[in-house]
């Protein structure tokens, strides 16, 4: 029987120069679970560590003390190349700036976690292909970066995250560098994604992006200081 805890953080501590008078505690005595099919936010302010706590759970960082389980396995015992292999299997990201690489074609920017996970030839175009379909950017796939909106730009960041049909989505800021209509189109995608089983993780400062959530999770001063349903939330 398959486990709905998909992500199950305990006491989590990240400490930056530890010991020292610049000593920075980004998160402190941080737990939380979170279940597969769930969309929650983590909202903070910025400073507040909610970035901290998207890189550890998204394995792009590791926690200076407590565990942290994904899927099962704890990430602490694993090495860089487990690491990597099971953030590319179980986590795709969107960030706030796009993070697209300006000489690729939209298409080529989609393959790129395909060709990491070893998808080639026409398999991987096809999966590509079928991942700007699904944000409505498939007659765009041969233009670059620079020939596209931001709107279109963070639509091709999406469909590279949901390209290998990872169980997870983290967006961090995702409609942040967006106007608002384009931001609402954004947000129905990952909508879309969650409606058809996908986890969304959506780090956000905004109040308003957050409630469109099912949970929040608000963080202050590297600690949560609300858990909750969005209907119970102070928003």
């Amino acid at each position: 029987m398959i486990s709905m805890k998909l992500i199950d953080v305990k006491h989590v501590w990240k400490i930056y120069n530890e010991g020292y008078e610049n000593e920075v505690r980004a998160l402190a005595d941080v737990s939380l679970e979170i279940d597969r099919k769930e969309f929650v936010a983590i909202i903070g302010q910025s400073g507040s560590g909610k970035s901290t706590l998207m890189n550890i759970l998204g394995c792009l960082d590791v926690p200076t003390y407590g565990d942290y389980h994904l899927d099962g396995h704890l990430v602490s015992e694993m090495s860089d190349a487990q690491l990597s292999k099971i953030r590319n299997r179980e986590v795709g990201f969107i960030f706030q700036g796009f993070n697209l690489i300006p000489a690729l074609t939209a298409l080529e920017n989609v393959e790129l976690p395909l060709t990491y996970q070893g998808v080639f030839g026409s398999r991987r175009r096809e999966m590509a292909l079928e991942a700007l379909e699904k944000v409505g950017l498939a007659e765009r796939c041969n233009h670059k970066p620079s020939e596209m909106s931001g709107g279109q730009q963070q639509r091709v960041a999406i469909a590279r995250a949901i390209s290998t049909r990872a169980p997870i989505i983290m967006a961090d800021e995702p409609t942040g560098a967006l106007d608002s209509k384009t931001g609402k189109h954004v947000l129905e995608i990952l909508h879309g994604l969650h409606d058809e089983g996908t986890t969304i993780i959506l780090i956000t400062h905004d109040n308003k992006i957050a409630a469109t959530a099912e949970r929040i999770v608000r963080i202050s001063d590297g600690q949560i200081i609300q858990d909750c349903p969005r209907e119970e939330a102070e928003l």
